[in-house]
């Protein structure tokens, strides 16, 4: 490919992307037959007034998924960036704390309300990740394809990314 060659760098772009479709899918393939540990996935249900009596809020279980970083990737091969992670455990009673901590053990609480596990891992309040060629190559996610390359960005500055296989691979033998 020629720097110069538009049409020879949207093929390799695509290839790219295409390879990352692939990728992820051997990575389920290969986590799945080790039997690698996954965490529940969450949507979260805000409190709700019912007439008279009110709800209290909770995480409603959604699924499962492999925590590989800034990523999560479903048993499905569908794929999202990490979000919130908290743990069902039920929390001691208010102590008037900061507010960052009294918010923490509102999450573990309305964990155990969504009846998982004491003591499981819940991630919750993540991202969709796109993987059409369109939305891997406009670069905004935490996946993207640039000059050919299937790329995770890990961090938040736009230079902190890494070749995606390595990524996935590293991630992977963690679990």
């Amino acid at each position: 490919m020629t720097d110069g060659d538009p049409g020879a760098r949207a093929e390799a772009d695509a290839r790219a992307a295409a390879g990352l479709r692939d990728l992820l899918a051997e990575t389920v393939r290969s986590l799945a037959a080790r039997d690698a540990r996954t965490e529940a996935l969450a949507r979260y249900k805000p409190a709700r007034r019912l007439v008279v009596v009110t709800t209290a809020e909770s995480l409603e279980p959604v699924g499962r998924a492999w925590r590989l970083g800034v990523l999560l990737l479903e048993t499905d091969g569908r794929v999202h960036e990490t979000g919130r992670i908290t743990r069902a455990l039920e929390p001691t009673r208010s102590q008037n704390l900061s507010a960052s901590v009294e918010k923490r053990k509102a999450e573990r609480r309305a964990a155990v309300r969504g009846r998982f596990a004491e003591g499981e891992v819940i991630d919750y309040a993540y991202l969709p990740i796109d993987l059409s060629t369109e939305a891997l190559l406009a670069g905004d996610q935490r996946l993207l394809v640039s000059d050919g390359r299937a790329l995770v960005r890990w961090g938040a500055a736009s230079g902190e990314v890494r070749d995606a296989a390595a990524y996935l691979a590293d991630r992977g033998d963690l679990l």
